[in-house]
């Protein structure tokens, strides 16, 4: 099992490549340029891809998933609570829950990010919160409904131990220090819970929207300093 990861704008996207490809994330507006130079260097074809997965809907990993499913007619998953925010192109920003965080979150504003244009679509397949096996799509792994970044966030957990949890973790250093829980979540103690259920699912190497992976224990060891 391959696992290749495209920068779409300020979030990493990754393809994860087994018996059939499945992608993780969307990326930030305006990136389908660098999508289609992406998979030129694994190299694959478009319509390789048969699922694009969204980790939860906010700008920066939904942004391009109008021309990725124009481009590779891939289905697109979504929470069912988050499927709105992908089908109107108007997401909401994360709210800010350390001193960085809630300064970040007061310049977004100040800019106006939540005003920026997000290409709508469709979503093929609203998830629940039960989530979904990937082993049709070819993917020896799950996603896992992982609420508290949002209510509506989700993780691809693999069969290996590799986690891939959009922003229920961080580690670039323009967001934290060292690599940890997000500066940005509506609801900390949802995100706690998340992680403990994705720790005994056996997550063991954490690949974030944002950053570079990092080991899981890091995780673990930031819940038990709580």
């Amino acid at each position: 099992m391959r696992i290749h990861r495209m920068h779409l704008g300020i979030s990493n996207c990754y393809l994860l490549m087994g018996e059939r490809i499945v992608m993780v994330d969307a990326g930030a507006p305006g990136r389908a340029e660098d999508f289609v130079r992406g998979i030129a260097d694994v190299p694959i074809q478009p319509d390789e891809i048969e699922l694009v997965v969204i980790s939860h809907g906010h700008t920066g990993h939904i942004g391009t998933a109008q021309s990725i499913k124009r481009i590779t007619n891939a289905q697109i998953a979504i929470h069912e609570t988050e499927r709105e925010w992908l089908e109107s192109g108007r997401p909401p920003l994360p709210p800010g829950v350390t001193a960085w965080g809630r300064i970040i979150f007061a310049a977004a504003k100040l800019i106006g990010v939540p005003r920026w244009y997000v290409p709508p679509t469709t979503a093929d397949i609203s998830l629940g919160d039960e989530g979904m096996s990937l082993q049709a799509y070819g993917v020896p792994g799950k996603i896992i409904h992982t609420p508290g970044h949002s209510a509506g966030s989700v993780s691809v957990l693999l069969d290996s131990g590799k986690v891939f949890v959009g922003d229920m973790a961080m580690s670039a250093k323009w967001l934290r220090s060292t690599p940890g829980l997000p500066i940005f979540a509506e609801n900390m103690e949802q995100v706690r819970d998340s992680w403990t259920r994705l720790l005994q699912a056996g997550a063991r190497t954490v690949f974030p929207a944002h950053g570079e992976p990092f080991p899981a224990a890091v995780i673990r060891q930031a819940l038990e300093e709580v």
